[in-house]
């Protein structure tokens, strides 16, 4: 096995990257590639592409059977998911969401010209904090939507009695959580509705897609008609609609990886508890933690880099791991408030979000799923474990590469 033995060996100071091939945080799970072009091959054979197909009703009634829910519609994003449970829920005015999320959650409402007011994290598990949301609700404040980062739920309890007091609609941004529970109960039965990602990049892909889940009859009527242009049966259009269909193809890769969840988990459960064990005697280095008493899909491996104890940044060690070709990852950094058009709107708004200012900068996520194995992981940590070892010298190193940098732009210009 290929080991970094001295900080002059690194990739960032002129060495040869410890990887010839990237490693990606989001690596793509295939699943049985025979049993996917099977599906494959019926689809093209049946010409039946789009339209709630057959696959696409199959996902569905296995998803909602899985998650213990009345309905699950699936779509051709999360985010045309987002937007379409949004309008469905009649949101407006202002909703409050955590600045520590995709950018998408607050897109969702943006372009739908729906205010999202940023509120700040628990810092324990990451999520909304159920105490800071009181204390942004106004009179227009019509709903409040949680994102369960990283397999960790919302305090679903609390945002649940906040909503009913305050007659809010409430809404989940489940991009993170297929296939977790809260309290035995499953992620996706939570508020009025709650919406899933099945990007490339998650646990459980359709290549690209999402779907709404819920357990309201009503609202699930109502999704189903804005996804599809408002129709209802053949020539018959009885509301305002968009196109959010979900078509065969993705709904067959979404089978096809439906049927290796337990195997997907297993290899996602091995290599946080590498990591865990590669990285637990590391001053200043810890991997947030997963509740085993719960069902998680064990998808992210997240760090937190304290500089104080460390002597270098998250930014250092991520521009070092990426020169070996570890393609690490700052989500969601710099945080929905820091982004257009939320920066403009509210460029103060940061003195409001001290733990998502502070976690921005400490939390980096790095290579997981099945396209990594025991190896590279060992690979990794031993990188980061050799530059918190040698810490001071790394710093120096480091300063002498940035003024060497600045002395050549210098040149240049």
């Amino acid at each position: 096995m290929k080991y970094k033995k001295e900080l002059d060996d690194l990739a960032i100071f002129g060495g040869a990257p410890v990887f010839d091939y990237e490693l990606h945080v989001g690596g793509p799970n295939i699943g049985e590639r025979a049993r996917l072009l099977r599906r494959i091959n019926d689809i093209l054979e049946r010409r039946w592409l789009t339209n709630r197909g057959r696959y696409v009703q199959e996902l569905e009634e296995k998803i909602t059977n899985l998650i213990g829910v009345k309905h699950c519609i699936a779509m051709c994003n999360a985010t045309i998911a987002l937007e379409i449970a949004i309008r469905a829920l009649d949101l407006k005015g202002e909703v409050i969401i955590p600045s520590m999320t995709f950018v998408a959650t607050a897109h969702a409402l943006q372009w739908q010209e729906i205010t999202p007011v940023f509120c700040d994290i628990d810092p324990e598990t990451l999520c909304i904090d159920p105490m800071q949301v009181e204390r942004l609700i106004t009179p227009r404040t019509t709903g409040i939507i949680g994102v369960h980062l990283f397999g960790q739920t919302c305090d679903v309890e609390a945002l649940q009695e906040i909503a009913k007091k305050r007659g809010l609609r409430l809404l989940f941004d489940a991009a993170h959580a297929f296939f977790c529970s809260r309290e035995d109960k499953m992620v996706g039965s939570f508020g009025h509705a709650e919406v899933f990602s099945f990007h490339a990049t998650k646990f459980i892909n359709t290549l690209e897609g999402g779907a709404v889940l819920t357990n309201d009859d009503v609202l699930a009527e109502k999704i189903r008609l804005m996804k599809n242009f408002g129709f209802k049966g053949l020539d018959n259009v009885i509301f305002l609609g968009t196109n959010g269909k979900m078509n065969e193809i993705s709904a067959a890769m979404g089978l096809t990886l439906l049927e290796s969840l337990d195997e997907l988990v297993d290899i996602n459960k091995r290599n946080y508890e590498l990591y865990r064990q590669f990285l637990s005697d590391i001053p200043g280095i810890s991997v947030r933690d997963y509740n085993y008493n719960e069902k998680c899909n064990f998808q992210y491996i997240v760090l937190n880099v304290d500089q104080d104890i460390t002597g270098f940044s998250r930014d250092d060690l991520l521009k070092i791991l990426r020169a070996e070709n570890v393609l690490a990852r700052r989500y969601f950094y710099p945080g929905c408030h820091r982004m257009e058009p939320y920066r403009s709107y509210n460029p103060n708004s940061y003195l409001l979000l001290p733990h998502t200012e502070r976690l921005n900068q400490q939390l980096m996520q790095l290579p997981t799923g099945t396209a990594i194995g025991p190896s590279e992981i060992e690979k990794i940590c031993h990188i980061i474990k050799m530059c918190v070892q040698n810490s001071e010298a790394l710093r120096k190193l480091l300063e002498s590469k940035h003024e060497m940098i600045e002395i050549t732009n210098t040149i240049e210009i």
